[in-house]
Protein backbone atom coordinates (compact mmCIF):
# COMPACT_ATOMS: atom_id res chain seq x y z
CA UNK A 1 0.00 0.00 0.00
CA UNK A 2 1.49 3.45 -0.84
CA UNK A 3 1.10 6.67 1.15
CA UNK A 4 0.38 9.73 -0.40
CA UNK A 5 1.70 12.98 1.30
CA UNK A 6 0.88 16.67 0.13
CA UNK A 7 3.30 19.03 1.33
CA UNK A 8 3.01 22.69 1.35
CA UNK A 9 6.54 23.99 3.46
CA UNK A 10 6.06 20.96 5.68
CA UNK A 11 8.19 20.97 8.95
CA UNK A 12 10.52 18.09 10.59
CA UNK A 13 7.19 16.05 11.50
CA UNK A 14 6.78 15.19 7.93
CA UNK A 15 10.26 13.79 7.62
CA UNK A 16 9.74 11.92 11.04
CA UNK A 17 6.48 10.33 9.80
CA UNK A 18 8.12 8.70 6.80
CA UNK A 19 10.48 7.31 8.59
CA UNK A 20 7.76 5.39 10.71
CA UNK A 21 5.38 4.54 7.93
CA UNK A 22 8.62 3.28 5.24
CA UNK A 23 9.11 -0.02 7.43
CA UNK A 24 5.69 -1.40 6.28
CA UNK A 25 4.46 0.95 2.96
CA UNK A 26 5.85 3.03 0.09
CA UNK A 27 5.32 6.90 0.16
CA UNK A 28 5.31 9.10 -2.28
CA UNK A 29 5.11 13.05 -1.35
CA UNK A 30 4.50 15.83 -3.66
CA UNK A 31 5.81 19.09 -3.01
CA UNK A 32 3.70 22.05 -4.20
CA UNK A 33 6.03 24.43 -4.88
CA UNK A 34 7.11 25.30 -1.09
CA UNK A 35 10.34 26.78 -2.95
CA UNK A 36 14.76 25.89 -2.02
CA UNK A 37 14.01 27.20 1.55
CA UNK A 38 12.36 23.58 1.99
CA UNK A 39 14.53 22.21 0.07
CA UNK A 40 16.60 20.57 3.02
CA UNK A 41 13.05 18.74 4.99
CA UNK A 42 11.94 17.18 0.95
CA UNK A 43 15.95 15.78 0.73
CA UNK A 44 15.52 14.47 3.97
CA UNK A 45 12.41 12.76 3.32
CA UNK A 46 13.71 10.96 0.16
CA UNK A 47 16.35 9.67 1.91
CA UNK A 48 14.29 8.40 4.26
CA UNK A 49 13.13 6.65 1.41
CA UNK A 50 9.97 8.55 -0.39
CA UNK A 51 9.45 8.98 -3.80
CA UNK A 52 9.16 13.12 -3.90
CA UNK A 53 7.58 14.94 -6.88
CA UNK A 54 7.36 18.38 -7.43
CA UNK A 55 5.55 21.50 -8.18
CA UNK A 56 7.57 24.34 -9.91
CA UNK A 57 4.72 26.53 -8.35
CA UNK A 58 2.10 26.23 -5.46
CA UNK A 59 -0.68 24.83 -7.36
CA UNK A 60 -2.88 23.97 -3.94
CA UNK A 61 -3.91 20.50 -2.07
CA UNK A 62 -6.19 19.25 -4.75
CA UNK A 63 -3.45 19.79 -7.84
CA UNK A 64 -0.75 17.65 -5.64
CA UNK A 65 -3.33 15.02 -4.96
CA UNK A 66 -4.19 14.31 -8.28
CA UNK A 67 -0.63 14.56 -9.59
CA UNK A 68 0.45 11.76 -6.95
CA UNK A 69 -2.81 9.70 -8.12
CA UNK A 70 -1.83 10.37 -11.62
CA UNK A 71 1.51 8.92 -10.99
CA UNK A 72 0.02 5.79 -9.10
CA UNK A 73 -2.16 5.25 -11.86
CA UNK A 74 0.67 5.44 -13.94
CA UNK A 75 3.25 3.69 -12.84
CA UNK A 76 1.40 1.35 -10.44
CA UNK A 77 -2.12 1.24 -11.44
CA UNK A 78 -3.49 -1.89 -9.66
CA UNK A 79 -2.59 -0.46 -6.58
CA UNK A 80 -4.34 1.61 -4.40
CA UNK A 81 -2.92 4.53 -1.91
CA UNK A 82 -4.24 6.45 1.63
CA UNK A 83 -3.43 10.13 1.61
CA UNK A 84 -2.12 11.90 4.78
CA UNK A 85 -1.48 15.28 5.51
CA UNK A 86 1.94 16.18 6.17
CA UNK A 87 1.91 18.33 9.51
CA UNK A 88 2.22 14.88 11.86
CA UNK A 89 -1.49 15.30 13.00
CA UNK A 90 -2.01 11.82 11.51
CA UNK A 91 -0.35 9.07 13.26
CA UNK A 92 1.47 6.25 11.74
CA UNK A 93 -1.55 3.67 13.46
CA UNK A 94 -3.95 5.74 12.03
CA UNK A 95 -2.69 5.39 8.47
CA UNK A 96 -2.57 1.75 8.99
CA UNK A 97 -6.43 1.59 9.87
CA UNK A 98 -7.86 3.27 6.97
CA UNK A 99 -5.13 1.05 5.09
CA UNK A 100 -6.54 -2.02 6.40
CA UNK A 101 -9.83 -1.47 5.83
CA UNK A 102 -9.49 -0.85 1.88
CA UNK A 103 -7.61 -4.45 2.25
CA UNK A 104 -10.38 -5.61 4.16
CA UNK A 105 -12.88 -4.76 1.60
CA UNK A 106 -11.32 -6.15 -1.03
CA UNK A 107 -10.62 -9.36 0.27
CA UNK A 108 -14.01 -9.78 1.18
CA UNK A 109 -15.05 -8.70 -2.06
CA UNK A 110 -17.47 -5.56 -1.05
CA UNK A 111 -17.86 -2.82 -3.89
CA UNK A 112 -15.13 -0.65 -4.14
CA UNK A 113 -15.30 2.23 -1.62
CA UNK A 114 -13.35 5.87 -0.31
CA UNK A 115 -12.06 5.01 3.09
CA UNK A 116 -12.01 8.20 5.56
CA UNK A 117 -10.18 8.30 8.82
CA UNK A 118 -13.06 9.73 11.04
CA UNK A 119 -12.06 12.00 13.91
CA UNK A 120 -14.03 11.82 17.16
CA UNK A 121 -13.09 15.24 17.83
CA UNK A 122 -12.96 14.64 21.57
CA UNK A 123 -10.08 16.57 24.19
CA UNK A 124 -8.69 19.54 23.80
CA UNK A 125 -10.36 20.63 19.95
CA UNK A 126 -9.48 23.86 18.25
CA UNK A 127 -13.22 25.59 18.68
CA UNK A 128 -13.36 26.50 14.54
CA UNK A 129 -12.56 22.92 13.78
CA UNK A 130 -14.92 21.45 15.89
CA UNK A 131 -17.60 24.09 15.05
CA UNK A 132 -16.79 24.11 11.29
CA UNK A 133 -16.54 20.01 11.09
CA UNK A 134 -19.93 19.61 12.31
CA UNK A 135 -21.68 22.69 10.33
CA UNK A 136 -20.27 21.19 6.86
CA UNK A 137 -21.47 17.87 8.49
CA UNK A 138 -24.78 18.60 8.60
CA UNK A 139 -25.17 20.17 5.23
CA UNK A 140 -23.55 17.30 3.74
CA UNK A 141 -26.01 15.06 5.45
CA UNK A 142 -28.82 17.21 4.21
CA UNK A 143 -28.40 17.06 0.87
CA UNK A 144 -26.38 13.85 0.20
CA UNK A 145 -27.57 11.23 2.62
CA UNK A 146 -23.99 10.31 3.63
CA UNK A 147 -24.28 11.18 7.38
CA UNK A 148 -20.41 11.09 8.30
CA UNK A 149 -18.43 12.21 11.42
CA UNK A 150 -15.73 13.85 9.93
CA UNK A 151 -15.65 15.34 6.40
CA UNK A 152 -12.85 17.70 6.76
CA UNK A 153 -10.24 14.76 7.64
CA UNK A 154 -7.19 14.67 5.31
CA UNK A 155 -6.76 10.96 5.63
CA UNK A 156 -8.64 9.65 3.00
CA UNK A 157 -7.78 5.85 1.08
CA UNK A 158 -8.70 4.94 -2.68
CA UNK A 159 -8.59 2.04 -3.92
CA UNK A 160 -6.75 1.39 -7.32
CA UNK A 161 -10.16 1.06 -9.34
CA UNK A 162 -11.20 4.54 -7.82
CA UNK A 163 -8.33 6.83 -8.72
CA UNK A 164 -9.53 7.61 -12.09
CA UNK A 165 -12.53 8.77 -11.02
CA UNK A 166 -10.58 10.62 -8.30
CA UNK A 167 -8.57 12.57 -10.56
CA UNK A 168 -11.28 13.34 -12.43
CA UNK A 169 -13.50 14.87 -9.86
CA UNK A 170 -13.57 19.41 -10.33
CA UNK A 171 -12.79 21.40 -7.65
CA UNK A 172 -9.42 23.45 -6.26
CA UNK A 173 -7.42 23.17 -3.04
CA UNK A 174 -9.49 22.12 -0.10
CA UNK A 175 -13.00 22.34 -1.53
CA UNK A 176 -11.64 19.17 -3.71
CA UNK A 177 -12.08 17.28 -0.84
CA UNK A 178 -15.58 18.26 0.08
CA UNK A 179 -16.27 17.81 -3.44
CA UNK A 180 -15.06 13.83 -3.61
CA UNK A 181 -17.86 13.37 -0.84
CA UNK A 182 -20.88 15.33 -3.23
CA UNK A 183 -19.58 13.49 -6.40
CA UNK A 184 -18.89 10.14 -4.41
CA UNK A 185 -22.87 10.21 -3.16
CA UNK A 186 -24.21 11.36 -6.67
CA UNK A 187 -22.29 8.26 -8.13
CA UNK A 188 -23.22 6.05 -5.79
CA UNK A 189 -19.79 5.00 -4.42
CA UNK A 190 -19.57 3.76 -0.86
CA UNK A 191 -18.01 6.10 1.61
CA UNK A 192 -16.59 3.95 5.04
CA UNK A 193 -15.70 5.72 8.08
CA UNK A 194 -12.63 4.53 9.94
CA UNK A 195 -12.69 5.81 13.93
CA UNK A 196 -8.70 7.92 14.34
CA UNK A 197 -7.39 9.74 16.89
CA UNK A 198 -8.01 13.46 17.66
CA UNK A 199 -4.26 15.35 17.15
CA UNK A 200 -4.14 18.72 16.99
CA UNK A 201 -0.68 20.02 17.10
CA UNK A 202 0.44 23.76 18.38
CA UNK A 203 -3.55 24.69 18.25
CA UNK A 204 -3.71 23.68 14.52
CA UNK A 205 -1.00 26.45 13.57
CA UNK A 206 0.30 23.67 11.11
CA UNK A 207 -2.60 23.70 8.92
CA UNK A 208 -3.25 25.78 5.93
CA UNK A 209 -6.65 25.82 6.10
CA UNK A 210 -8.01 29.19 5.70
CA UNK A 211 -11.70 29.21 8.02
CA UNK A 212 -13.76 31.36 6.38
CA UNK A 213 -12.31 31.56 3.03
CA UNK A 214 -12.10 28.01 2.61
CA UNK A 215 -15.27 27.07 4.46
CA UNK A 216 -16.76 29.25 1.93
CA UNK A 217 -15.55 27.19 -1.38
CA UNK A 218 -16.05 24.09 1.03
CA UNK A 219 -19.60 25.07 0.99
CA UNK A 220 -20.32 26.37 -2.79
CA UNK A 221 -20.81 22.62 -3.74
CA UNK A 222 -23.33 22.50 -1.21
CA UNK A 223 -25.36 25.85 -1.93
CA UNK A 224 -26.20 24.38 -5.74
CA UNK A 225 -28.37 21.91 -4.18
CA UNK A 226 -30.46 24.47 -1.98
CA UNK A 227 -30.53 27.07 -5.28
CA UNK A 228 -32.64 24.51 -7.34
CA UNK A 229 -35.43 24.51 -4.57
CA UNK A 230 -35.32 28.68 -4.61
CA UNK A 231 -35.53 28.74 -7.93
CA UNK A 232 -38.84 26.61 -8.14
CA UNK A 233 -40.06 28.47 -4.85
CA UNK A 234 -40.04 31.91 -6.46
CA UNK A 235 -41.13 30.44 -10.03
CA UNK A 236 -43.61 28.60 -8.48
CA UNK A 237 -44.63 31.50 -6.12
CA UNK A 238 -45.11 34.31 -8.92
CA UNK A 239 -46.70 31.87 -10.71
CA UNK A 240 -49.49 30.77 -8.18
CA UNK A 241 -49.94 34.51 -7.21
CA UNK A 242 -50.50 35.29 -10.88
CA UNK A 243 -52.99 32.54 -11.76
CA UNK A 244 -55.04 32.87 -8.48
CA UNK A 245 -55.56 36.40 -9.96
CA UNK A 246 -56.22 35.60 -13.50
CA UNK A 247 -58.07 32.78 -12.61
CA UNK A 248 -59.81 33.44 -9.23
CA UNK A 249 -59.59 29.74 -8.53
CA UNK A 250 -56.87 28.28 -5.90
CA UNK A 251 -57.40 25.02 -7.65
CA UNK A 252 -56.04 25.86 -11.15
CA UNK A 253 -53.17 28.23 -9.49
CA UNK A 254 -51.64 25.35 -7.44
CA UNK A 255 -51.65 22.99 -10.24
CA UNK A 256 -50.89 25.39 -13.08
CA UNK A 257 -47.82 26.77 -10.65
CA UNK A 258 -46.26 23.62 -9.48
CA UNK A 259 -46.53 22.17 -13.26
CA UNK A 260 -44.77 24.93 -14.24
CA UNK A 261 -41.76 25.35 -11.71
CA UNK A 262 -41.85 21.50 -11.19
CA UNK A 263 -41.01 21.12 -14.54
CA UNK A 264 -38.06 23.66 -14.63
CA UNK A 265 -36.61 21.65 -11.33
CA UNK A 266 -36.73 18.31 -12.72
CA UNK A 267 -34.28 19.54 -15.47
CA UNK A 268 -32.19 21.36 -13.07
CA UNK A 269 -31.99 18.95 -10.57
CA UNK A 270 -31.97 15.87 -13.18
CA UNK A 271 -28.45 17.43 -14.83
CA UNK A 272 -27.07 20.03 -11.90
CA UNK A 273 -27.98 18.48 -8.63
CA UNK A 274 -27.90 14.77 -8.79
CA UNK A 275 -26.14 14.44 -12.32
CA UNK A 276 -28.87 11.36 -12.57
CA UNK A 277 -27.78 8.85 -15.65
CA UNK A 278 -30.70 6.42 -16.99
CA UNK A 279 -33.51 6.73 -18.60
CA UNK A 280 -35.21 10.05 -18.79
CA UNK A 281 -38.82 9.15 -19.07
CA UNK A 282 -38.95 6.65 -16.01
CA UNK A 283 -36.96 8.95 -13.94
CA UNK A 284 -39.87 12.25 -15.02
CA UNK A 285 -42.54 9.38 -14.22
CA UNK A 286 -41.47 9.35 -10.57
CA UNK A 287 -40.69 12.31 -10.32
CA UNK A 288 -44.16 13.33 -11.85
CA UNK A 289 -45.68 11.20 -8.59
CA UNK A 290 -43.82 12.70 -6.32
CA UNK A 291 -45.23 16.53 -7.50
CA UNK A 292 -48.72 15.04 -8.10
CA UNK A 293 -48.84 14.09 -4.19
CA UNK A 294 -47.18 17.10 -2.94
CA UNK A 295 -49.94 19.40 -5.25
CA UNK A 296 -52.30 17.46 -2.72
CA UNK A 297 -50.54 18.03 0.26
CA UNK A 298 -50.18 21.11 -1.20
CA UNK A 299 -53.62 22.03 -1.67
CA UNK A 300 -54.81 20.84 1.36
CA UNK A 301 -52.19 22.95 3.43
CA UNK A 302 -53.15 26.02 1.88
CA UNK A 303 -56.69 25.41 2.26
CA UNK A 304 -56.98 24.78 6.24
CA UNK A 305 -54.15 28.08 6.18
CA UNK A 306 -56.63 30.48 4.27
CA UNK A 307 -59.59 29.25 5.88
CA UNK A 308 -57.60 30.03 9.38
CA UNK A 309 -57.29 33.81 8.05
CA UNK A 310 -53.79 33.26 6.97
CA UNK A 311 -52.50 35.48 4.25
CA UNK A 312 -51.79 33.36 0.63
CA UNK A 313 -48.30 33.94 0.53
CA UNK A 314 -47.22 33.49 3.90
CA UNK A 315 -49.40 30.33 3.63
CA UNK A 316 -47.55 29.58 0.76
CA UNK A 317 -43.93 30.36 2.33
CA UNK A 318 -45.39 27.75 5.22
CA UNK A 319 -46.49 24.58 3.21
CA UNK A 320 -43.70 24.80 1.13
CA UNK A 321 -40.46 24.85 4.21
CA UNK A 322 -42.15 21.97 5.51
CA UNK A 323 -42.68 19.92 2.12
CA UNK A 324 -39.12 20.56 0.94
CA UNK A 325 -37.24 18.23 2.86
CA UNK A 326 -39.72 15.51 2.30
CA UNK A 327 -39.40 16.39 -1.49
CA UNK A 328 -35.90 16.87 -1.50
CA UNK A 329 -34.84 13.38 0.41
CA UNK A 330 -37.38 11.60 -1.56
CA UNK A 331 -35.79 13.16 -4.77
CA UNK A 332 -32.40 11.98 -3.66
CA UNK A 333 -33.39 8.60 -2.53
CA UNK A 334 -35.86 7.37 -5.11
CA UNK A 335 -36.34 9.75 -8.13
CA UNK A 336 -32.72 10.02 -9.15
CA UNK A 337 -31.33 7.42 -7.09
CA UNK A 338 -27.87 5.83 -8.69
CA UNK A 339 -28.21 1.90 -8.77
CA UNK A 340 -25.51 1.17 -6.28
CA UNK A 341 -25.09 -0.12 -2.90
CA UNK A 342 -24.32 0.89 -0.11
CA UNK A 343 -25.17 4.54 -0.61
CA UNK A 344 -24.86 5.24 2.99
CA UNK A 345 -22.08 6.33 4.67
CA UNK A 346 -21.01 3.41 7.44
CA UNK A 347 -18.81 3.62 10.62
CA UNK A 348 -16.09 1.00 11.38
CA UNK A 349 -14.52 1.36 14.62
CA UNK A 350 -10.85 0.28 14.49
CA UNK A 351 -9.33 -0.70 17.95
CA UNK A 352 -6.58 1.64 18.92
CA UNK A 353 -3.23 0.36 19.08
CA UNK A 354 -3.90 -2.36 16.08
CA UNK A 355 -0.81 -4.02 14.90
CA UNK A 356 1.19 -2.59 11.66
CA UNK A 357 1.42 -5.04 8.69
CA UNK A 358 4.26 -6.50 8.21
Amino acid sequence: MWVLIPAYEPGPRMVALVEALRPHHRVLVVDDGSGAEFGGVFAAASRAGAHVLTHDANRGKAAALRTGMAWMHRHHPAEGLVCADSDGQHRPEDIEAVARALDERAASGLPPAIVLGARGFDGQVPLRSRVGNRAVSAATAAVTGLRLGDTQTGLRGYPASLLPWAIGVQGERFAYEMRVLLEASRAGIPVVEVRIGTVYLDGNAGSHFRPVVDSLHVLAPVALFAASSVTAFVLDAAALLALAQLTGSLGVAVVGARALSGTVNFLINRRAVFGARGPVARQAARYTALALALVGASYVSLLLLTMLGVPLLLAKVTTDLGLWALSFGIQRAVVFAHPAPERRASVVRVSPGAPMRR
